[in-house]
């Protein structure tokens, strides 16, 4: 079973992106997802996550500015991030928690983690 991202890159601030989520080996139906980030000298911090049923949650600021999906039939989740500032730099990663959820996972539900995704917002 693995994950693997897939869409980081170096853009401007203001400029948008689309990180994807492909998984291998098992199917992400039976999973919520999530998105987390890291970034140089910080912890670990929740972006979003999406439940089996499609509902959607967000932490700070990327709730206005970043949307979460999934495609099953894709097997496939994706972060659409909009209006990039020089915060959002960080490493990105996806994973996944089994099961169904009344709310969002919490970090300990999550078991299979992707090797990250690099995005650099810089001037």
């Amino acid at each position: 079973a693995q994950l693997v991202e897939s869409g980081g890159g170096l853009v401007l601030p203001g400029s948008s992106l689309r990180l994807s989520c492909t998984a291998s080996g098992f199917r992400l139906d039976d999973y919520a997802i999530g998105w987390w980030r890291r970034a140089p000298g910080n912890e670990r911090e929740g972006v979003g996550c999406i439940t089996n049923e499609g509902d959607t949650y967000y932490i700070g600021s990327s709730e206005a500015r970043f949307i979460v999906s999934r495609d099953n039939d894709k097997n496939t989740a994706y972060l659409q991030m909009n209006r990039l500032t020089l915060a959002d730099t960080a490493t990105y990663y996806c994973a996944v928690a089994k099961g169904r959820f009344s709310g969002p996972p919490q970090l300990w539900d999550y078991s299979i983690w992707g090797q990250g995704t690099q995005v650099t917002v810089s001037a």
